[in-house]
């Protein structure tokens, strides 16, 4: 899927560069094709200009120039091989080559035939390869000028293949470039594709178990329909409790869903912080007790901040349930600090025992992540509290983070804005 999509990105953005670059050489073309047929009708208004016999101007350089001299069109104009023919009554009385073309009777009297059968003053005679413009004067007289088209086609072929050349050349450069580009922009799809297919081997090793232990207690139960409840109690409630666990499991996530989807549903309200941690450490004080962890707190108080008291209750409880499981020895011990950082409120939960080895740190707030592979889910949960943790930060535009050691323990850290 990641490869049809790489290619379909580097297909839309050569299709968009080709359709912008082929427009942009067109409109080139067109307006060199327009300044080319502009010099030509130049050209020939400067012959129907000259009187008859009389000679081209002559380019003069590094002479002072006391006229105003001639303009770039002009000069461009007077390069362009021309010629005159003068008609009376049908007859040809003149040819006025201007000492700059070589041109029989014939093809002059052709040309003029062709121009006067068009009966337009202005045109081409394509198979003389000539561009004509057409005066008639009071007396009767009719002039022709006509220019060789010869150098427009040659102009325009080799802009033409130039052109052509470019956009070959400029098509490639945009192809390896969007090579390069489309792995750099679906890095991050890519990384999300993989981590909602692991996601999902996840959630269904993890709701596995739980199915399997319903199915084979209510599989033993069915096979002796004839005993009463009371003799079944036991696999009713291995399967009341695996669907209990299985409830939580998908709540979690769903609210992880939720908010992935910015639809988590939240109702902010002023929150003293410093109180909602005390609630939340007087029950643990009895597990922390049965577990031999000290618990100690250091709370500032008066601190309150804009936010939702539910989801900030719930992320406090993740934060404390994880460290009073992994408090270790030689003294167990689990310290609760809420301080003032600025503008900001900064919670640690900091507790002792084994470091968490540094290559687990950057994956411990993912989906189904146990740093300690070896814990069951009646020791470890399923992996999902840090991520609910951080996604619940991330929603009130806080930072969580984690630091661990041998000497300090773990220390998880929560900023939050106050509002």
């Amino acid at each position: 899927m990641i490869k049809r999509l790489r290619w379909r990105f580097i297909l839309i953005n050569l299709l968009l560069v080709g359709l912008v670059l082929t427009v942009v050489l067109m409109l080139l073309l067109a307006s060199n094709a327009r300044r080319l047929e502009n010099q030509s009708t130049a050209a020939l208004y400067m012959v129907l200009s000259r009187q008859d016999g009389e000679t081209p101007p002559r380019f003069e350089i590094g002479v002072p120039d006391l006229e105003g001299g001639k303009s770039g069109n002009d000069r461009n104009a007077s390069l362009i091989p021309v010629f005159s023919v003068t008609l009376e009554d049908g007859q040809v009385t003149d040819i006025n080559d201007g000492g700059q073309v070589n041109v029989s009777e014939e093809t002059a009297l052709q040309a003029a035939q062709e121009a006067l059968a068009t009966r337009q003053d202005r045109g081409v005679l394509p198979s003389l390869g000539l561009r004509f413009l057409m005066e008639h004067t009071p007396e009767g007289t009719t002039r022709i000028a006509f220019a060789d088209q010869t150098w427009e086609s040659s102009t325009m072929r080799t802009l033409l293949l130039s052109c052509l050349l470019i956009w070959l050349l400029a098509m490639a450069a945009f192809f390896f470039v969007g090579l390069f580009l489309s792995s750099l922009a679906l890095r991050p799809v890519e990384k999300a594709w993989k981590q909602q297919r692991q996601f999902v081997a996840d959630a269904s090793h993890e709701l596995k178990t739980p199915l399997t232990v319903i199915l084979a207690n209510t599989g033993i139960v069915l096979a002796h329909p004839d005993e009463p409840v009371s003799t079944q109690a036991k696999w009713l409630g291995y399967t009341q409790e695996e669907a209990r666990q299985m409830k939580g499991l998908v709540e979690d996530l769903l609210f992880l869903a939720k908010s992935d989807n910015a639809r988590l549903a939240s109702h902010p309200t002023q929150v003293d912080l410093c109180q909602l941690i005390q609630g939340c450490l007087l029950p643990f004080e009895s597990v922390a007790f049965e577990a031999g962890v000290s618990l100690e707190s250091q709370l500032e108080p008066g601190l309150t901040l804009t936010g939702d008291e539910g989801q900030l209750r719930r992320m406090v409880r993740i934060l404390l349930d994880n460290a009073v499981k992994y408090a270790g020895p030689p003294n167990p011990a689990v310290t609760v600090t809420l301080a003032r950082q600025q503008d900001k409120l900064r919670l640690t939960v900091h507790n002792t025992g084994e470091p968490i080895p540094p290559e687990h740190l950057p994956h411990l707030f993912e989906r189904f992540y146990r740093a300690d592979p070896s814990r069951d889910r009646s020791q470890g949960g399923y992996g999902l509290g840090l991520a609910i943790a951080k996604s619940i930060v991330e929603t009130h535009r806080g930072k969580i983070s984690v630091a661990s050691s041998a000497t300090s323990g773990t220390t998880f850290t929560v900023l939050l804005p106050r509002r």
